[in-house]
Parts: structure tokens; C-alpha cells; sequence
């Protein structure tokens, strides 16, 4: 599979079938989105594999703000936070800022591991979505996260039970402008 047909195929999965996700997939999914660029080189997004009674209490109690996403977690065989070692991207090591952004960059580099890890799924045959919609402190203090990290999105994962077809996409003219 060529890069171009990865983007191109990739699609937000939001059903899965049951069968479960090895961890050596997953680990293999993580190795291949390891390589996602980041500040300065920085590495600060680091992933949790949930499954079972946490991964239900999660869409149970988690997902106030949007509940069908506590139906898509639930239908997920394993769900992937997604966070990030505060206070590094963007910064010195004297801990100011580098740039006017302050610590956006972080999102940034959260963003980019987000779509690596993705596409790396989707390259091994699995489905997967992002969300933003979610109880961010009430999910942070079930995944008992240290000080030194802030969670940013929650990914199920799973073998799709959906095929969606692409949503129509902006002309190119629309996205490009050029400058002289």
C-alpha cells in the first residue's frame, strides 16, 4: 500500500467487530507511529491500551459532553488515549517559550502521532476515529495520569464493521492560494 492509497483509504470507523486486537499489533502500530515527526524532536506523545471494565467505565461515565461516543467506545474492542509529556514541546531547555504559540505545539505534535497512528491502523487492517468529545478530567483521573502528562484525544480501535465512503472533499482551488 503507497502512502497516497493509505490517505486516500483511510476512513473514521466508529463500528467494529469483536474480535479483539493483539498486543503485538498494537505494539507494531506504535513502533510505525513512533516516527511522527515532533518539536524539536521531543517524542512526548505516549499511548494507553485500554480494554475491559476500565475501557466501559470510560464510555460509561466519560462521555457526558457527546454520549454516542461512549457507544462507539464501548463498541470498540480496545481504546487508545493519546497523551502528552506536558511542558516540552515548544519550550526551551530553560523552560520559555521558543515561539509566540507557547505550548501549542504540543496539540500539534499530539496531532500528527494521532494520524500516524491512524494510518498505521488502518495499514494493518484496522478501523479507528478520533475524539475530542469527552469528559477530559473525569477520563484523566480514571487513567490515573501523573502530573507531568495531559491526555488530548481517545482513539477506539478495532476491525471495522463499516465501510464508509469518502466524504466529498474541497476542490483543490479552494485550499490552495500562491503567493509572489
Amino acid at each position: 500500500m503507497t502512502a497516497k492509497e493509505c490517505i486516500l483509504g483511510r476512513r473514521s470507523i466508529r463500528k467494529f467487530k469483536a474480535d479483539p486486537v493483539s498486543h503485538d499489533l498494537l505494539a507494531q502500530i506504535v513502533e510505525t507511529a513512533s516516527y511522527a515527526p515532533s518539536w524539536k524532536h521531543t517524542q512526548i506523545t505516549r499511548y494507553i491500551a485500554i480494554e475491559g471494565e476500565l475501557k466501559e467505565k470510560i464510555a460509561a461515565e466519560g462521555t457526558s459532553l457527546y454520549p454516542p461516543n461512549g457507544t462507539i467506545i464501548s463498541n470498540a474492542p480496545v481504546l487508545i488515549a493519546v497523551t502528552v509529556i506536558k511542558n516540552r514541546s515548544g519550550f526551551e531547555r530553560d523552560g520559555s517559550y521558543s515561539t509566540p504559540r507557547g505550548d501549542g505545539w504540543q496539540m500539534y505534535d499530539a496531532g500528527i502521532a494521532s494520524q500516524t497512528f491512524c494510518l498505521a491502523a488502518y495499514e494493518q487492517g484496522l478501523g479507528s476515529v478520533i475524539l475530542g468529545l469527552f469528559d477530559q478530567d473525569a477520563v484523566a483521573s480514571m487513567l490515573q495520569l501523573p502530573e507531568d502528562r495531559e491526555l488530548v484525544a481517545l482513539i477506539p480501535v478495532g476491525y471495522p464493521d463499516e465501510a464508509p465512503v469518502a466524504p466529498r472533499r474541497k476542490p483543490v482551488e479552494d485550499l490552495l492560494s500562491y503567493l509572489t
